[in-house]
């Protein structure tokens, strides 16, 4: 990968065994992104940026004026969310392990023990939130191997910088974001089919487009949720 500068905007470059130029803008700041067929040089890649730039700017625009968590201090009375619900932290000092748990649709309490630092509470809500997570997915993968008509081999869960999730073909493998656990349940949903319809198709073709309307008509509000949705904040965004 390298760079290319079109304006004042810097444009990363990716070299793949492709037909077609694809171009992306990814959260959280809007940073530009092409993938370019081995045979195409860099000028055309310019010239294909800059037909582009409105849309692009567009896009920024919509990263800009998003809402964005501030930095998360893991203290009483913070924001906190998940299966898309907002909740109130509520730290409260025990001698035993620590623990997490959901209190009147309202509030998550934080069991942790006096003097415990910003690191180990972060430490103990992020190990929640994996569990709980895990225990979302396997009936999912479950429900669209019978409907799509293919079998994921393995799963797994890790914090990703630009993207919601990923499949390695070969593998049969899909990985998923760790902040999709603070999104509704069918945003969720929609990543894991999304996924898998890449065992049908590799690529973002037309053929995988027809794959997803048959499977789940609804995939684009799915998308646009997700988003429009908050961000988190800049140091550990996705």
């Amino acid at each position: 990968m390298h760079k290319i500068t079109v304006g004042n905007i810097s444009i990363d470059v990716v070299r793949k065994d492709i037909n077609n130029l694809h171009l992306g803008v990814y959260p959280p700041n809007g940073r530009v992104r092409i993938a370019a067929p081995l045979k195409v040089d860099d000028e055309a890649v310019r010239l294909f940026a800059i037909s582009k730039m409105a849309w692009i700017n567009k896009q920024q625009l919509k990263f800009e004026a998003q809402e964005r968590q501030s930095e998360r201090r893991f203290v009483s009375g913070e924001s906190h969310y998940y299966k898309g619900n907002r909740y109130l932290l509520n730290i409260i000092y025990h001698n035993a392990a620590p623990k997490v748990e959901i209190r009147n649709k309202t509030y998550i309490d934080l069991y942790v023990r006096e003097g415990s630092t910003l690191e180990q509470r972060e430490k103990v809500l992020i190990k929640w939130y994996r569990r709980k997570l895990k225990d979302q997915i396997p009936a999912l993968i479950d429900k669209w191997q019978e409907i799509i008509g293919v079998e994921v081999n393995d799963w797994g869960i890790k914090k990703m910088k630009t993207k919601w999730g990923t499949c390695t073909i070969p593998d049969r493998r899909i990985w998923l974001n760790l902040e999709l656990v603070k999104k509704p349940l069918h945003c969720l949903e929609y990543i894991i089919v999304h996924e898998m319809v890449h065992l049908l198709e590799r690529k973002h073709s037309d053929r995988f487009v027809v794959y997803m309307d048959e499977f789940m008509p609804q995939w684009h509000f799915y998308k646009d949720e997700l988003n429009r949705s908050m961000l988190g904040h800049e140091k550990w965004s996705y």
